[in-house]
This record gives C-alpha cells, sequence and structure tokens, in this order.
C-alpha cells in the first residue's frame, strides 16, 4: 500500500492507494430475454438446487475460460513448450475434479465440457447423491449451517468443488448433531423434560 498527494479545493490531502487483484467471478448475458437461454437456465437451476442464475454464470464463466485456454493452447504445435507445460496443468486439473477420465487426457475433450459436468462436481449436489440430505435443498441448507466436513475440513460453500479422491471423505462434522457431535436444541429439551428425544429434528 502506498500514500499519493491529492488536493481538494485547494487542501492537499493524503490517501492511501490499495493494490487488490480483482475479477468478476461472472458474466451476465449478452443477450438477457433470449428465450431458449433462459429456459435452459431455469433447468440447471432446478436441477441443481441452485440459489439463483448467477451461480449458472459463474459457472459458465469458468468454463468458458477452460475453454479458451485450450482452444489456444491447440493453435500451437505439438512439441511447443507452452502447450505442453500449460496443457497439461490443464488436463491435470480437470482430472483431479472429476471432469474428464483418466483415458481422455487431451485438449479436445476439454472443448466438450458442459456446464452440468461442472454442476455435478459441486458439495451440494455430491451430499445429495450420498444420500446424507433428503433433498437438493435439505443440502445446500447443511451445508450452510455448518453439518457438513470434507475430510478434516469443515466445509460451509454449497459451491465447493469436490475433487476426485475427496469424494469418499464427505460425512457430517465432528460437531454436528446429525453425526457424532452432541443432540440438536430439540433433542436436549425434550431431554431434560424427560421425553428421551425420540425423532424430533436436530437443530
Amino acid at each position: 500500500k502506498q500514500w499519493y498527494q491529492r488536493r481538494v479545493h485547494g487542501k492537499q490531502w493524503y490517501q492511501r492507494r490499495v493494490h487488490g487483484n480483482y475479477s468478476k467471478t461472472s458474466k451476465t448475458p449478452r443477450r438477457p430475454f433470449e428465450k431458449e437461454r433462459l429456459d435452459n437456465e431455469m433447468k440447471v437451476v432446478g436441477e441443481f438446487g441452485l440459489k439463483n442464475k448467477r451461480e449458472v454464470w459463474r459457472v459458465a464463466l469458468l468454463l468458458a475460460k477452460m475453454r479458451a485456454n485450450a482452444r489456444q493452447l491447440l493453435t500451437l504445435d505439438e512439441k511447443n513448450s507452452k502447450r505442453i507445460f500449460e496443457g497439461n496443468a490443464l488436463l491435470r486439473r480437470c482430472v483431479r475434479l472429476g471432469l474428464l477420465e483418466e483415458d481422455k487426457r487431451e485438449l479436445d475433450y476439454v472443448l466438450a465440457i458442459k456446464v452440468g459436468d461442472i454442476m455435478a462436481r459441486r458439495l451440494q449436489t455430491l451430499v445429495f447423491k450420498q444420500n446424507l440430505a433428503k433433498s437438493l435443498h435439505h443440502a445446500r441448507v447443511l451445508i450452510r449451517q455448518r453439518h457438513v466436513r470434507v475430510k478434516s475440513q469443515m466445509v460451509n460453500i454449497p459451491s465447493f468443488l469436490v475433487r476426485v479422491e475427496q469424494e469418499k471423505h464427505i460425512e457430517f462434522a465432528l460437531t454436528s448433531p446429525y453425526g457424532p457431535g452432541r443432540p440438536g436444541r430439540v433433542k436436549r429439551k425434550m431431554m431434560a423434560a424427560g421425553g428421551g428425544g425420540g425423532d424430533a429434528d436436530d437443530e
């Protein structure tokens, strides 16, 4: 951070200049009222239990950057050092996230990745698929209320992209009443009243 001088109405002020790395995480559509795109977005929102369309746009921007990178690398010679180094890094990332199979480690397959493929790797989707939640919306609530962990790390971001090796380590947090944690507020209250808790909902 640096200080620089600034004159306002003849007076001299010192103001701090902040240097930060900022870039947009989503990009609004160029045509806001295109029916086909609107229908597809609503289908994705419903299929994966998303909060709003900005979550779709964020994934679309991530995918667009990956495709643009792959297309740019495909224009280079196969023996080019940049294509080898950056291409392997991109493919390694896609395989690690489960977007590509091991036998499809080629840049051409990166261009075939769809928005739904990335959505399927979200923590919210995988929590529901592993029957830890009753629905996609329930999965989102569990994650936001800090009931879910990945390995030893508690994760409260529904859009967290799960790696292949992390997928089998998705479980309830140690502090969650759904897991080994102490009973929830309602159950504790019923136990104190002598009711034994029953099947009351936890926090």
